[in-house]
């Protein structure tokens, strides 16, 4: 990662009120990028969009990635040069309540942000961020590699696959080839399940468990065998602005790519659990939901040896740190710290790390 590269870069990032889409804008406002954000208003309250006030250093529009009217004359107005897709429907258990309105935002608003790249003349690098849930999961023991078949159970994971598809498409027919000079150049990013401060969704382990540390409720967990590739949300936007400056330099970049943890970092919920306990002290209290809940994927690991190979990422923080900077943040928050820094030197710590020689993990 180079920081310099993003000093005065024209960036419009989709979904910037969100949880990963906050953090982003912060550490792209550390790098000195002129950016704009086109979202919906932030998706819950408390939100980290609102606490960190991440908007007041850069434009912030209300869109909706449906509307490709709206979007197109944003496009038009700003002219970026890079674009990061995260605005999304992101969350499994919703898609079952509301499958037609996850397939809108997720199928045809990636379909909308790539025809307004289309019709751009600007845009030189485009990251569309998908989920390791895109994959074809037949629970099997093996890490997902890039070329595995795409796939999805529910209606989050199979939009997520056909935004995938939609990417391939649009780069095929109109983004051109791997010709030198060929512009522009559109990846797509599938990470793991992230973990960090801020993040308040419904039905996320972390945040589930963070709310009732601070309420005193008694936590339900639904699967607590389920395996996943845990990771701090740092570490895969680190691989978002690797691969933009890659795709900034060279279109053979524009790939599919996986973004995720080591092998020894994708544990069960209840390994988490018990590792959260043990950092928080007491206060948290769970146990087994028995109730019926729809099919969530019992297991889910990403290869990452093309990210390391060829881009040189690697992941920085294991899950050790990554556990202790996000119960770090949700006691400040508890103790009414000021979260917006907090969050930005989480950041530049984060950022110390991949601008220097690399250190050993903790």
């Amino acid at each position: 990662m180079t920081p310099e590269f993003w000093r005065n870069k024209r960036v419009l990032l989709t979904g910037h009120t969100g949880f990963k889409g906050s953090w982003l804008s912060l550490w792209l406002q550390s790098l000195g990028a002129e950016l704009v954000g086109y979202s919906l208003s932030p998706p819950t309250d408390p939100s980290l969009y609102i606490l960190a006030e991440v908007g007041q250093s850069m434009q912030s529009i209300c869109g909706d990635i449906r509307d490709l009217h709206h979007l197109s004359r944003v496009f038009a107005a700003f002219r970026p040069q890079i674009v990061f897709h995260l605005a999304a429907q992101s969350l499994v258990r919703r898609s079952y309540a509301d499958p037609v309105g996850t397939f809108s935002t997720n199928v045809l608003g990636t379909a909308h942000v790539l025809e307004a790249v289309r019709c751009a003349t600007t845009v030189q690098a485009v990251v569309i961020v998908t989920t390791d849930k895109c994959y074809e999961n037949l629970e099997q023991p093996r890490a997902f590699r890039e070329t595995d078949r795409l796939g999805g159970f529910d209606p989050y994971s199979s939009s997520k696959a056909a935004a995938e598809l939609v990417t391939t498409a649009f780069r095929q027919s109109f983004f051109g080839s791997a010709e030198p000079g060929s512009k522009p150049a559109v990846a797509t990013a599938r990470a793991g399940n992230v973990i960090g401060g801020g993040d308040w969704a419904a039905d996320r382990l972390v945040p589930d468990v963070m709310r009732a540390a601070m309420d005193g409720g008694e936590l339900l967990i639904r699967n607590p065998h389920a395996v996943r590739p845990w990771q701090h949300v740092l570490d895969p936007l680190y691989g978002y602005l690797m691969l933009a400056e890659k795709l900034c330099d060279s279109p053979r970049f524009s790939q599919a790519w996986n973004f995720g943890p080591d092998q020894a970092d994708a544990l069960s919920v209840a390994a988490i659990l018990d590792h959260i306990c043990s950092l928080w002290g007491p206060g948290i209290a769970w146990r087994l939901d028995g109730a019926d809940h729809p099919h969530e994927a019992g297991q889910l690991r990403l290869d990452c040896t093309k990210a390391k190979k060829e881009l040189g990422w690697t992941p920085q923080w294991n899950l050790n740190l990554a556990l202790e900077a996000t119960v770090r943040w949700y006691k400040a928050y508890q103790s009414h710290q000021d979260t917006r820094w907090l969050t930005q030197e989480q950041i530049q710590s984060f950022q110390t790390r991949v601008t220097r020689p690399a250190l050993s993990q903790v």
